[in-house]
Parts: C-alpha cells; sequence; structure tokens
C-alpha cells in the first residue's frame, strides 16, 4: 500500500507540471553605449585629379617613344619623337621664300632711290624750262610704282614669316614633352605607327599626378538630397577593408552623366540601357603613399549625421508615436520582472538602431519581443 500511494503521489505530481499554465517570458536587449551614424551609401570609381591626355598635333610616324606605363615624368621631359621630315621640308621652303622675298625689297629700295634722284632732277629741270612736263609726270609716277612696290614687298615678307611661324611651330610638335609632372598611366601608341591629325588630335599617352586622386561616385535620385557639399565622407577598396580614406564633398554635379550614344556634354557618360538615374558626386582623397590606383572601385559613405559614446537602441524594439517626427513608445522590464511603458526620443538613426535623447538609460533591459517560457515537462524529484 505505502509504495503504491508513493507511486500516486508521483502521477499527481507529473500531472500537476504538464496543466499548469506556462508562465510568459520576454526577449530583452540590455542598452548600451556605442557610436552611430545616419549615412548614404554609394559606390564610385577612382580617377587622378590632375591628368593631361596628350595628343600628336601633326601627322607622321613615331620614332621613338621614350616612356612606358608606369615611368615618371618631369615637366618639360621629351617623350615622343614623331617623324620631323616633312615639317622640315616646309620650314626649308618657307626660310628660302622668305630670303627670297626680302632680296626683291632690296632690290625695290634701290629702285625707289633711283626713282626719287630722278624725280629731283626732272623737278629741277622744270624750273629751269628745260624738260617737258610729260617727263616731269612720268618721273613723278615711277617714284610712286616704286614705293608700292615696297609696300607690296613687305606685306608678303610679313605673311611668309607668320607662315613660316606657324611650320616651325608645327615640326615642334614632333617632339613631344612632358605638359606636367606626374606618372605615365597609360600608353595608346607604340613606336613604328603613323598618325593622323588631319581631323582630330590622337591620342598617344595619359600623365597624371597620382598625389591626390579624385573619387567619381554614382548616388541615385532617391538619396541625393541629402548629400551636400562639404559633407564627410569615406570609403574603402576592394582587398583594404581595414583602411579607410576620409575627405569631404567637393561637387554634386546638376545633372545625371548622358547616356551612351548622345553627345552634347563634357560630363561622363552612363550605360544607355540604364533606367535607375545616378548623379555623379565628386570629393578628393590624398593619395601620397600610392595606395589608390586608376579606375578602382570605391565603397562610399556620405555621412549625413553621426554621434559617439551614446545609449543605442534598437529601432525594431520601437514604435513610432505617429505625427511627432523621432518619438517612440517602449516596453523596459523593471526589477520586478514586470514590462514599464516608456515615451522615447531618438536623434540619429541608421537602418537598424537610434541614438537615445530621451527616455531610456544605460543598463536597462528594453523589451525587443515576447516568448513563452518553458519548452516541455519538468523533471519532479523525489
Amino acid at each position: 500500500m505505502a509504495a503504491f500511494a508513493a507511486l500516486a503521489l508521483a502521477a499527481v505530481a507529473v500531472a500537476y507540471v504538464w496543466a499548469s499554465p506556462r508562465d510568459p517570458g520576454w526577449e530583452t536587449a540590455v542598452l548600451r553605449r556605442g557610436d552611430i551614424e545616419s549615412s548614404v551609401t554609394a559606390i564610385g570609381t577612382l580617377q587622378p585629379r590632375r591628368y593631361v591626355d596628350v595628343g600628336a598635333q601633326v601627322s607622321g610616324q613615331i620614332l621613338r617613344l621614350h616612356v612606358q606605363p608606369g615611368d615618371p615624368v618631369k615637366k618639360g621631359q621629351l617623350m615622343v619623337e614623331i617623324d620631323p621630315s616633312v615639317q622640315q621640308a616646309t620650314v626649308d621652303a618657307g626660310r628660302a621664300s622668305l630670303a627670297g622675298l626680302r632680296a626683291q625689297l632690296a632690290d625695290q629700295h634701290a629702285q625707289h632711290k633711283l626713282a626719287r634722284q630722278q624725280f629731283a632732277r626732272q623737278q629741277q629741270m622744270a624750273a629751269e624750262g628745260a624738260t617737258r612736263a610729260e617727263d616731269v609726270q612720268t618721273a613723278e609716277a615711277t617714284l610712286a610704282s616704286a614705293a608700292a612696290k615696297i609696300a607690296h614687298l613687305e606685306a608678303q615678307i610679313a605673311q611668309t614669316q607668320a607662315t613660316l611661324k606657324a611650320d616651325e611651330a608645327r615640326l615642334g610638335y614632333t617632339r613631344i614633352y612632358a605638359p606636367m609632372a606626374g606618372s605615365v598611366v597609360s600608353v595608346q601608341a607604340r613606336e613604328g605607327q603613323t598618325l593622323n591629325a588631319t581631323y582630330q588630335t590622337p591620342d598617344i599617352l595619359r600623365v597624371a599626378d597620382l598625389s591626390s586622386m579624385t573619387v567619381w561616385t554614382e548616388v541615385s535620385e532617391a538619396d541625393v538630397r541629402r548629400v551636400k557639399r562639404d559633407m564627410a565622407v569615406y570609403f574603402t577598396t576592394l582587398g583594404a577593408d581595414r583602411r579607410r580614406w576620409e575627405g569631404t564633398v567637393r561637387q554634386v554635379l546638376p545633372s545625371p552623366p548622358v547616356p551612351a550614344g548622345k553627345s552634347g556634354s563634357d560630363t561622363p557618360q552612363a550605360p544607355a540601357a540604364s533606367k535607375v538615374v545616378l548623379y555623379t558626386v565628386l570629393f578628393d582623397v590624398d593619395n601620397a603613399d600610392g595606395e589608390l590606383m586608376p579606375q578602382m572601385t570605391a565603397q562610399v559613405n556620405f555621412v549625413a549625421a553621426s554621434a559617439r559614446d551614446v545609449v543605442v537602441a534598437p529601432l525594431p524594439a520601437l514604435t513610432a508615436v505617429k505625427g511627432q517626427s523621432g518619438r517612440f513608445t517602449a516596453r523596459v522590464l523593471g526589477p520586478d520582472g514586470k514590462p514599464a511603458p516608456r515615451e522615447v526620443r531618438i536623434g540619429v538613426r541608421d537602418r537598424l538602431s537610434g541614438e537615445v535623447l530621451e527616455g531610456l538609460a544605460e543598463g536597462e533591459r528594453l523589451i525587443t519581443g515576447e516568448r513563452a517560457a518553458g519548452g516541455g515537462p519538468r523533471k519532479f524529484q523525489l
């Protein structure tokens, strides 16, 4: 009987455990201090801030190419030599033509001097009645003609000098010098290649100053209004996630890039098939150590607002108050284990968290969800 009574008591205890209602439980998060920022994310491309595309202004074959991609150059350094044969012949012909005109001018000055002497003699003879009026008029006309020929030759000499100056300039263009100090970042031509500069200037190479870079960032139309000039910005590059480069916004271009296939603008071209309107934002960054390279992809964050060492609350645990920006309601688990309502004011926020300005304190337990306590039968111990 005693054993049967013990077994009955154990059965009643187990039945009580299974029948008892489960106590409600709360999922909570302890409020801590941290840093938070509100930012606009975008993708950008690195380009040298200062660069020059060096082209050929004359046609001809490239005889020597003195630089290769990656070579440092100084301003005024010889980089390319183009065959000067045609330009040299043109200059030689112009110089010979100029010498001939100057010889003609010297002869015409002698003729003018003679005509002036003959006219003076005719005037003297006319005063003495020893010559005809017709002879005086002929001498006067000869003098005027000699002066006119001198003026004509001087004009021809000026024109030939101008043409020769242009030909000498074109001859100088056969030797191309670096327009700025920097590095050769690309070369589009090779030794022996023939260049045709008749209709447009063919590019030969690009020289860039890599000590300062510009990030060309594409920002969607949904976010571009949040990006302002002088706004703080930082970015990382692929393969260098632990390093962060910082700068400030220099310019927000007022129109999006022109789709490919359309002309009439100097702005970068966007793919024609793109339906998303993207605006270009520019900012500069120092590159004294040379870690950044042209065409690198930058993962950019424009900092709209930030707060450091503040109490941070998870936004999913807060309920927004309609019509009151920045106002929320929340529940806090008190020391007695019961929830208590709170009115909260939030400042800077990102997608997941917000800066607590009022209503919550560090160390409090914010209720983030509700769950059922206990997952199965409790063990009964005698």
